[in-house]
């Protein structure tokens, strides 16, 4: 393999990362779904590397291949980038490394591939990533965001007894535990603790140090937010990420102009709401992160039904994705045309595969 440019950013896809965060160790092996995912979506990071960069694939030809075939009906310009594998790394002159997130797995699968040393994070520095991605930062960061018309509350708890003592001051209440994937490590509770639950905690405890504790809002909808921090302090805002669902069932993320996203979101909480939590979030994460982390995180966040006014309530810090998100490959994929509207979503069909289609 002959390649064009002397000096080239890697970018890898990790989907697995925040399973592999979780389990804080750099042996960790990915369920088989993970691995599928990062085999045949690997490419995607070309929608966002400049000409010149490097990708890390499993197979060249099927990633130019499904590249181009997407781009071809995302009506996007093509990137001039490398597919590479990991048996080429040894023979590039990398300038630098981006993966979807850092953790101690990609770090030693790149040291093994042969990639500098130098330009991985250390050790020490992804240990401080784990724990910025420790759920009490996003519980933190909710409690400092104190905008009219937000709500929402929660704590880190070390102990099964003072878990209980939270559980007697809500009807429903939802435990997480601190580092989780996709809906993983989320258990519902109503009433007491059934034996099961009382096991769940127990672990996690042991393993993770305590249990996030928060009350259950009725939601109306989810949606997130998109940032990136440059590790100076400053904190830019990337757009909306909103989601399309079917009965209530996620189904993919919506394609739209930013200015059309903000005017769907409007439909359940104010726009000045919006802007002011988006101010906020880019004034606490800036000071969180400074000297510490630099790269795009996205924030969860959902509409809540009000219990006490028919007004809809914003609660701004569901989650904090200290990585790329789905809705960050939205914000790539979208038309510059505010008039056309499709929807991304990942299918299985025997192997992943990323679609658009046009929504009607």
């Amino acid at each position: 393999m002959i390649y064009d440019f002397l000096a080239m950013k890697l970018h890898v896809f990790n989907p697995e990362h925040d399973l592999a965060l979780a389990s804080g160790i750099a042996n960790f092996t990915a369920p088989h779904a993970g691995r599928a995912l990062r085999a045949d979506l690997g490419f995607i990071p070309a929608l966002w590397a400049d000409d010149g960069d490097a990708i890390l694939v499993e197979n060249q030809a099927e990633a130019q291949r499904k590249y181009h075939r997407l781009i071809g009906v995302a009506k996007k310009e093509r990137r001039d980038v490398q597919f590479v594998t990991k048996h080429d790394l040894r023979k590039l002159s990398l300038t630098g490394v981006e993966p979807w997130g850092w953790d101690l797995v990609l770090r030693s699968q790149l040291l093994r591939y042969g990639v500098d040393e130098g330009l991985l994070p250390t050790v020490d520095g992804i240990g401080i990533i784990r724990e910025l991605s420790h759920r009490r930062h996003a519980a933190m960061l909710l409690d400092e965001t104190d905008v009219l018309g937000t709500v929402g509350e929660a704590c880190c708890c070390s102990s099964a007894d003072e878990i209980e003592e939270k559980l007697q001051l809500h009807p429903c209440t939802v435990l997480k535990a601190p580092w989780s994937s996709s809906g993983r490590g989320i258990r519902f509770v109503e009433g007491e603790l059934t034996p099961s639950l009382r096991g769940w905690m127990t672990n996690i405890i042991r393993t993770q140090g305590g249990v996030m504790v928060e009350p259950y809002y009725p939601k109306v909808k989810d949606f997130a937010m998109e940032f990136y921090s440059d590790g100076q302090g400053n904190v830019s805002y990337l757009g909306l990420s909103l989601f399309h669902t079917v009965n209530g069932a996620y189904t993919g993320n919506i394609l739209a102009h930013e200015e059309v996203k903000q005017e769907m979101i409007s439909r359940y909480v104010s726009t000045d709401t919006l802007l002011q939590v988006q101010e906020r979030i880019k004034v606490l994460t800036g000071a969180m992160y400074k000297g510490r982390y630099k790269g795009p995180f996205g924030i969860d966040m959902m509409v809540v039904k009000g219990e006490e006014t028919e007004r809809n309530l914003l609660h701004p810090c569901v989650e904090i994705n200290l990585r790329r998100t789905m809705g960050m490959v939205a914000h790539y994929l979208t038309s510059p045309d505010p008039t056309v509207r499709r929807l991304m979503r990942v299918t299985l069909e025997g192997r992943y595969k990323l679609r658009t289609r046009k929504l009607i």
